[in-house]
């Protein structure tokens, strides 16, 4: 007999409504020992009100004496009509730690026969295991509840839907189709196979060429899919006091960051999530660079240009008050080995002056993009709007269409393509290099394979324990 498992499925901490999951065939006989007066016939799908009561109230002629935990709404979901494919029952009670870990308590005290904590994942792991959706579906329900933006969210719930895997399918049909007729090839090797210029087996060689510009289109997306999942990795850099940490005060719309007129007010890297226009951003704010024997502030400067190295892309911060000096000459040593295609360079204090010319950035930084702004008050909103909307014209993520994209966001997923390109590649040079189909057809079904695994075919117990370990208690 299997285990029935339960947890609680909501977020610890206060809250209007939580959850505690079960599923199991033991699903609907915890709901007669926990629902206090439970009907003697329960209908699946239907919300009932009633109480939680602790599983000391045991037997149904105990339920008018037993102390009721919370009032709560329990709906039993009979199998394969749930989201594990198995029984499944929902307790909805009021949000606090201490009623729903009460409830969770009695649950698992219920007596039922093979009741346990649920692990990690677990619940989606058997809708999985069920059949309810494929493993790339199954991941997509962690990036939806991960999501931090309208631009991830509509990737995830793509993936979600099954686009993706609708798309692996497609290619896998298409390569099995030309693993037929290699394998025709093999045990008939007196047929007749059109030879041009480019080899033998050249009708093979341009399907699996179509095959492989599928696979390389779906590759062409993990830059943005990285982004959406990561968010852009934006680092505000600048020399100090130029209103680095202002501007990132302003695109947050906090005062995250501390700013005061004195040079060197921030010591370290400080950084935060945001959605700037449906984009998810990393902001980096770091300490200004310059010559400094301040032993602290020097690791702050050498931690600044390690995240210039990592990043996406650079916001130099440049006090237009002043001309440019000695100390922003060293910020432009840092940054003018990068592409200036993923730079914008932020003329601040506007409302002081304009003592550099856009003109002179560019002599420096040839083809950048050159805005300014002044961070005092309410201009300050007009700042970040003006700096937010360059970034998503800059990576272009604005005009993404989630609901008609796929866009490879998972790791895993790209590496299962980058091994079906390579072997993709390998049979294509085989086959024009005249070399046994049976060798070519061995790597052309090596990226079949590596296709499958993206949506859960033949996967080992390695691979479904590392993706569902991902996965947060009861979901």
């Amino acid at each position: 007999m299997s285990d029935t498992i339960a947890a609680i499925s909501t977020a610890p901490g206060e809250a209007g409504i939580g959850i505690v999951r079960v599923s199991g065939p033991g699903s609907e006989d915890i709901m007669r020992k926990v629902m206090a007066n439970c009907p003697a016939e329960i209908e699946p799908r239907h919300m009932y009100l009633g109480s939680a009561i602790s599983s000391s109230a045991g037997m149904a002629d105990a339920n008018a004496k037993a102390e009721p935990i919370d009032k709560a709404l329990f709906v039993y979901m009979k199998s394969p009509a749930s989201y594990t494919g198995e029984d499944m029952l929902e307790i909805q009670a009021h949000g606090g730690t201490a009623s729903l870990k009460s409830i969770l308590r009695a649950v698992l005290e219920s007596g039922i026969a093979n009741i346990r904590m649920a692990e990690p994942g677990e619940f989606t792991k058997l809708a999985f295991l069920n059949g309810k959706m494929d493993l790339s579906q199954a991941e997509a329900v962690i990036d939806i509840i991960k999501a931090k933006s309208d631009l991830s969210l509509g990737i995830a719930e793509a993936q979600h839907s099954g686009r993706l895997s609708d798309k692996v399918r497609e290619i896998r049909e298409a390569l099995l189709d030309i693993l037929a007729e290699m394998a025709v090839d093999i045990d008939y090797p007196d047929e007749d196979y059109e030879i041009d210029s480019e080899g033998a087996n050249s009708e093979l060689v341009g399907k699996l060429r179509w095959v492989m510009a599928d696979v390389d289109e779906l590759l062409d997306t993990a830059s943005i899919g990285r982004i959406a999942r990561d968010g852009v990795r934006v680092v505000i850099a600048g020399k100090p006091n130029a209103g680095k940490s202002s501007l990132m005060n302003a695109l947050l719309g906090e005062g995250r960051v501390i700013v005061t007129d004195v040079p060197g007010t921030t010591r370290d890297t400080v950084e935060e999530s945001a959605s700037l226009g449906g984009v998810p951003i990393v902001l980096v704010d770091t300490a200004g660079i310059r010559e400094t024997g301040d032993k602290v502030e020097k690791i702050g400067v050498e931690r600044t240009t390690q995240a210039i190295a990592g990043a996406d892309m650079v916001l130099l911060v440049l006090d237009g008050s002043r001309e440019l000096d000695d100390e922003d000459s060293k910020v432009l040593e840092y940054v003018e080995h990068m592409s200036t295609d993923h730079m914008l360079v932020v003329i601040n204090k506007e409302d002081l002056g304009n003592s550099i010319s856009e003109e002179t950035v560019r002599e420096k930084l040839p083809g950048v993009r050159v805005i300014r702004t002044s961070l005092v008050g309410s201009a300050a909103t007009d700042a970040a709007i003006k700096v937010s909307e360059t970034i998503g014209e800059i990576f272009e993520l604005g005009s993404i269409n989630t609901s008609e994209m796929n866009i490879v966001t998972n790791e895993r997923h790209v590496q299962m393509l980058r091994n079906a390109e390579m072997n993709l590649d390998e049979a294509i040079s085989m086959l024009q290099n005249g070399e046994p189909m049976e060798v070519a057809e061995l790597s052309a079904h090596y990226a079949y394979d590596s296709l499958g695994k993206i949506i859960g075919e033949d996967v080992g117990d390695e691979i479904l324990n590392t993706v569902f370990s991902k996965f947060c208690l009861g979901k």
